[in-house]
């Protein structure tokens, strides 16, 4: 158990084992993780507002070395990276922070955060008590906590959490990362935090760790209970949704449906806290998009939209008004929920109708009920409560419904209901009740007071009342017209509005009793006075027309005319002091006569484009070790391979690797697939290519051939322990379900037939190959050149469509748009093949059109009167189809509506 010491003002910030305590006052954090290094500054706001009137009350962000000391000794706060301007911002609009500034992210973002140039440092290592690592992020702490310590609830702002590190947890245990995450939470105490620290999946004295998960709420609340009794149990990182990688489906599996049901799942097992992650997700601009393990090629797109509640353009989804309704029950009824206990059905009497599963939580006389369905199909259920009250439940499959048993809404003022309650606030004076289910569906409702309750307007069709009258229960149906019933509570005026989730979606919380009705969207624009105008969206029918893109420009890579720098051998992309984009490596090969040759790369970690005197001969994909048929014609010949950094790891023990080419090719290699014909020791025979599975993940073996070579990497889903002819490979930090490795076994095979070992993990794998060559066959010499993709450089030729590197330019004007019109503007570009995208000398990201993605964001912010937008193609396709885009909500008008309470 971790003994917590770092608050330093618990009479602003504190906490129990229930939850955290500001001013006073228990809080449920309702976080949305927002990162503003995504996004250009101008649409901060937006996204801010958005999330605030969803209900959250925090904002949780990382903060990314590499954006603010993109070069060593090259500091960056200004613009898009003004991370000080965003926390003041923060604290404008009433939200609290959860600061996490690393050093380390993972976050899918380029080297998990550290910065290119730290790899290069003379023995560094990372994520570890190494003194040169330190070195660096004591510089970068020295930086940011500057940023951070003023910004603290404890000095006036509104940061109320900072992280040490991140996921500590899925790299070593406490005991391995305890000198490490000491140093990281001493450097932050010194710097001035003095607000409590926080970590997540993993932990360190002083510190309240938090679960990252999507699903096992009860799982991870045990975890965290055990370990630490004594403090809140905050969900740090609630998946919303997934990132996706190129060539990958669409990570769109989370459906708003069963994120509304996983949510219900995190109060239900006791979490006082939940940020989701993502709830904007943004834009991997630049090289920013990371990579990740599972394959060798897994790199991310340049979208981090994340299937997050709101889109990459900060648009609303149904996932937004999923967490939505979610913040707003939960604040509803947060007093309940922060000081409740969690209570067995059975032992509490409560009993329901087959099929129907009943958990529950406690306070005092009050109860709420999460009853879940596991039938097939929509039914209505029944339980019956404690006290003998039976009342119908309307569940979808899967789905979980709460059930409110005499909770308190009001001084002597208990609740029951048969469906979730959206609002319990003063609104104009009037105590206000929203209750809202499924679109024609009905609920049970049921007031029971210390006085009298009197319906002060008209009567609902279905109402009873007791007969002392300080009991009122309805039936209600939920029309998609709004309801309105006006009581009276001993003198006291309590209103009850009943909505369908639709009208509940259009019902917005846009201030301290403050509500709006019937709007599909709601902006919050800044006006006098401290005060604020609202913009509700209308739809117009109509929508602005997006520039045309005509007149393009085009010139070619001339790949025999690159002019390189001498290497004996390739250098990576950091080696070489070229942070992203693409090398030109080239070298030449003499041949006796034609033929082709197995090229062996044992050494790249990135797509490499491949040309044989100036005609493409291949793209390589799967990386790590590689080969390529060269076709070699008799003589000279110039092989090149045109190199795009696609991201470095930003989650594995090897961070921090080489990217691009970093050994020489060898010639007249040879490639065997080894995925087929493996035995278990009971002589099974075992297609790994093909789909199985085996129980107890036997240790398999098969045997091959090395025939005058004394090299040999075996490459693909490798698994540990590996042994070759009797000895163990040493692969340390490797983990099976990695699923892709490049070992060196060289030292480990002999001429012949040689036996390979390992354990089953899983089938079909998509690579395991052994690559072998001669050390006497490797290319001599090399030419490097760092390729020009913000535009045609000196080097570059009029362009003839003849499928070589090329840059198309066009210029279009900034689109006229009313401005009642909220645009988003985006590039579809149809037809092209994998390169990047730059506008107005801003690096947009890399694009590939195998999917998922296929439109690409367009910041409105970073548009010129005239703007100049230039791709760079790998294969010089024609952009003749692309075109620029209006997202489907630009069509939505914005009119100003006087904030207040619109009645129904």
């Amino acid at each position: 158990m971790n003994t917590i010491t770092s608050v330093q003002n618990p009479s602003v910030i504190g906490y129990d084992n229930k939850s955290f305590i500001l001013n006073g006052k228990r809080v449920f954090l309702s976080s949305a993780a927002i990162h503003y290094f995504r996004m250009a500054k101008e649409e901060w706001r937006e996204v801010l507002v958005k999330a605030k009137l969803a209900g959250m009350n925090c904002i949780d962000t990382y903060f990314a070395w590499n954006v603010h000391e993109p070069n060593e000794g090259e500091w960056r706060f200004e613009g898009d990276a003004d991370c000080g301007a965003f926390l003041d911002l923060c604290a404008e609009l009433g939200l609290w922070v959860i600061a996490r500034p690393g050093p380390f992210i993972c976050a899918e973002w380029d080297f998990g955060g550290f910065p290119w140039w730290l790899g290069r440092k003379e023995g560094v290592k990372f994520r570890e008590y190494n003194d040169v690592f330190l070195k660096y992020v004591d510089l970068y702490f020295d930086r940011i906590a500057a940023v951070i310590r003023t910004r603290q609830i404890t000095a006036g702002g509104s940061v109320i959490l900072v992280q040490v590190e991140n996921e500590y947890g899925y790299l070593g245990s406490d005991e391995t990362g305890r000198p490490y995450l000491t140093h990281l939470r001493d450097g932050l105490l010194t710097r001035g935090i003095d607000v409590p620290l926080l970590t997540c999946v993993g932990g360190v004295e002083g510190a309240v760790e938090g679960a990252n998960f999507w699903s096992g709420a009860d799982h991870h609340y045990g975890q965290l209970i055990r370990k630490q009794p004594d403090t809140p149990k905050l969900v740090a990182e609630f998946w919303s949704g997934w990132f996706e990688h190129w060539g990958a489906p669409a990570a769109t599996q989370k459906t708003p449906q069963l994120y509304e049901k996983r949510m219900l799942e995190v109060v239900q097992a006791g979490f006082s806290g939940l940020s989701h992650y993502m709830f904007f997700g943004g834009t991997n601009f630049a090289g920013y998009g990371g990579r990740t393990v599972g394959a060798s090629d897994i790199f991310m797109v340049t979208s981090y939209d994340y299937d997050a509640p709101l889109n990459e353009y900060g648009r609303t989804t149904p996932k937004y008004f999923a967490a939505k309704r979610f913040s707003y029950f939960v604040r509803a009824i947060e007093p309940f929920l922060l000081a409740s206990e969690p209570l067995d059905a059975a032992e509490a009497g409560v009993r329901a109708t087959a099929g129907l599963k009943v958990r529950g939580r406690r306070l005092g006389e009050q109860s709420l009920w999460f009853v879940e369905s596991g039938k097939d199909e929509r039914e209505t259920f029944h339980i019956t409560l404690a006290n003998g009250r039976t009342l119908p439940v309307i569940v979808n499959p899967g789905e979980i419904v709460p059930v409110l048993d005499a909770i308190e809404i009001g001084e002597g003022v208990r609740l029951t209901s048969t469906t979730a309650i959206g609002c319990n606030e003063i609104v104009n004076g009037v105590r206000t009740l929203i209750v809202y289910a499924k679109n024609g569906q009905r609920s049970t409702v049921e007031l029971d007071a210390d006085a009298e309750i009197r319906i002060t307007g008209d009567r609902p069709l279905l109402a009873a009342a007791s007969s002392d009258g300080r009991t009122v229960t309805f039936d209600l149906y939920h029309f998609r017209e709004p309801q309105r019933v006006e009581l009276e509570i001993g003198g006291e005026p309590l209103r009850l509005i009943v909505l369908n989730q639709d009208e509940m979606d259009r019902a917005w919380r846009i201030g301290d009793g403050q509500w709006l009705f019937g709007c599909d969207d709601v902006d919050l624009t800044a006006g006098s006075g401290g005060g604020h105008r609202v913009h509700v969206s209308q739809t117009t029918g109509s929508q602005p027309q997006p520039p045309a893109l005509e007149a393009w420009s085009s010139a070619a890579l001339e790949l025999g005319q690159a002019q390189g720098v001498s290497v004996v051998q390739p250098l990576d992309f950091s080696s070489f002091s070229q942070p992203f984009g693409y090398l030109l490596y080239s070298c030449r090969i003499e041949r006796e006569a034609d033929g082709e040759t197995a090229f062996i790369l044992p050494k790249l970690q990135d797509t490499a484009r491949v040309y044989v005197n100036g005609v493409e001969a291949s793209l390589i994909r799967e990386v790590g070790s590689a080969s390529v048929r060269l076709p070699l014609r008799k003589g000279d010949n110039q092989v090149q391979l045109l190199v795009q950094n696609m991201g470095r790891l930003n989650f594995s023990p090897y961070l921090g690797e080489p990217k691009g080419l970093f050994e020489t090719g060898y010639v007249d290699g040879s490639v065997q697939d080894l995925r087929k014909s493996w035995e278990t020791s009971d002589k099974e025979v075992v297609h790994l290519d093909q789909a199985g599975q085996l129980e107890e993940n036997p240790v398999l073996s098969r045997s091959f051939r090395i025939e005058g070579q004394d090299r040999a990497v075996l490459v693909g889903a490798v698994a540990a322990p590996l042994r070759i002819n009797g000895a163990e490979v040493p692969m340390e930090g490797y983990q099976n379900w990695f699923a892709n490795q490049s070992v060196d076994i060289s030292d480990f095979v002999r001429e012949g037939n040689n036996v390979i070992e390992m354990p089953y993990v899983k089938s079909p794998v998509a690579r395991l190959e052994l690559l072998a060559y001669r050390s006497a066959d490797g290319v001599q010499e090399w030419s490097m050149a760092g390729v020009e993709d913000g535009g045609p450089g000196a080097e570059s030729a009029n362009y003839s469509g003849l499928g070589v590197p090329a840059w198309h330019t066009c210029e279009f004007a900034r689109p006229k748009i009313p401005e009642t019109i909220h645009a988003k503007l985006k590039l579809r570009l149809t037809g092209m093949s994998k390169g990047t995208i730059w506008l107005n000398g801003i690096n947009l990201g890399r694009y590939w059109q195998i999917g998922p993605q296929e439109d690409y964001k367009i910041p409105m912010a970073w548009l010129k009167e005239s703007n100049v937008l230039v791709l760079f193609d790998e294969e010089g396709r024609s952009p003749e189809r692309v075109r620029l885009l209006f997202d489907e909500q630009t069509s939505r008008e914005w009119v100003e509506r006087s904030e207040g309470y619109d009645g129904i």
